[in-house]
């Protein structure tokens, strides 16, 4: 499908860049209405947060491997023998490369915290991971149910 079902609803969700988290439940039923029918609408949905949670993903990744530079910069023997070629002190090119990898893993800090706090990104991922746990406790046999439930309580 290339056009939306309803034109107006489409564009009051794409200005909202389909995320209907944030408004109250008796204006949201229609807006869900017009997410199960209209294709067009619910694939641009999609598309919106699978984005969300790709840099969602990215912004994780550059955080991890930052951290992980920082930790092995000192141990890296490369680095002694790039000082004696390029005449320099080794303590110059490990500050230098400490300082690249603290603000590239602030930048990437400021940017996992933009995402989460601008997308619905957190929500929808919450969302996804209770279906899952839904799908996973229906698949659990009767018996070792009423097992699970008498443990917790």
């Amino acid at each position: 499908m290339t056009e939306c079902t309803d034109q107006v609803v489409g564009d009051i969700l794409s200005g909202w860049r389909y995320d209907i988290s944030g408004i109250s439940p008796e204006m949201r039923t229609d807006y869900e209405r017009h997410l199960e029918t209209c294709e067009y609408c619910s694939s641009r949905q999609r598309l919106h947060r699978t984005i969300d949670v790709v840099l969602i993903g990215i912004s994780t990744v550059c955080i991890l491997a930052f951290i992980f530079a920082l930790a092995v910069i000192h141990r890296i023997e490369p680095l002694r023998n790039w000082a004696l070629v390029m005449h320099l002190e080794h303590r110059y090119i490990v500050m230098t490369l400490q300082s690249a990898a603290v603000l590239g893993l602030l930048v990437s800090l400021i940017s996992w915290v933009l995402v989460a706090v601008t997308t619905p990104a957190p929500v929808y991922i919450t969302g996804v991971a209770l279906a899952q746990a839904r799908i996973l406790q229906d698949r659990i046999p009767e018996e070792l149910r009423g097992r699970s439930s008498r443990n917790v309580a």
